[in-house]
């Protein structure tokens, strides 16, 4: 449902990886979902359009704090919007290096 929704940010992909889903935006890791709850990660484009609504919380123990939205009540263009400011501030993903 999540990668239906932010679809208009561009190739929204989602892989499973231990019981968690890691969803991602033209190859960059955008976000999680964990327990039916989608956790976007923090840039300074997500705070100005969330501004006082940002809820933050780690999406499991020991992770860094992500931004919790609510994928059932948000918007298809907001959280498309969301995406798309998230994916431009992220670095691009590191390159894997081939094994010999």
């Amino acid at each position: 449902m999540v990668c239906s929704s932010i679809s208009g940010a561009g190739g929204a992909t989602y892989r499973k990886m231990m019981g968690e889903y890691v969803i991602y935006c033209d190859g960059k890791v955008v976000g999680l979902i964990t327990e039916n709850t989608f956790y976007l990660k923090i840039t300074d484009g997500g705070w100005a359009m969330l501004g006082g609504d940002a809820v933050l919380a780690p999406p499991y123990q020991g992770a860094k704090d992500h931004f919790v939205i609510d994928a059932v009540n948000t918007g298809r263009a907001l959280l498309s919007d969301l995406v798309s400011v998230t994916y431009d501030e992220l670095p691009a993903p590191k390159s894997k290096k081939k094994k010999r």
